[in-house]
């Protein structure tokens, strides 16, 4: 059995960046329930949170798991999830963009802080004020083929 200990950094919003995770109480729900499903996927979720619009993981990759499959199996099953059980007023979607960064062993703390403190963050800085903040700090492009 290998060891491994791979950690990415997840960031990714609702379609069109609307806020429908607008209350505590509906964002823990869907935190646990994605806490939930990726247990049982064999995905293991160091930690999960986010604000109205968005949502931050810290996820440790298996040794067969994709960030592509990953994402693809967290976010379209949070979704599907969230509308089956009507928990927002209008159709929900996430966004098909997100962000994925490696998170080094000395800087777990840090960015585990980071992603816990997501509601008071956010009293003082936008989502896209910490998008652009991540583009800049990662040094994102957009490439156009």
């Amino acid at each position: 059995m290998p060891y491994i200990k791979v950690y990415i950094h997840f960031v990714w919003s609702t379609k069109h960046r609307i806020p429908h995770l607008n209350t505590p109480e509906l964002r823990k729900n869907i935190w646990n329930h994605i806490r939930k499903n990726a247990r049982e996927k064999g995905i293991f979720i160091d930690l999960v949170n986010g604000y109205d619009d968005h949502c931050h993981c810290l996820i440790s990759l298996g040794s067969d798991q994709t960030i592509q499959k990953v994402m693809q199996m967290v976010k379209g099953e949070s979704a599907y999830w969230i509308n089956k059980n009507n928990l927002t007023k209008q159709k929900f979607e996430w966004q098909d963009e997100y962000f994925a960064v490696a998170v080094s062993e000395s800087v777990l703390p840090k960015v585990r802080n980071y992603i816990l403190k997501q509601e008071e963050h956010h009293t003082k800085k936008s989502f896209q004020d910490e998008y652009n903040e991540f583009i800049e700090k990662y040094g994102f492009q957009k490439f156009t083929p």
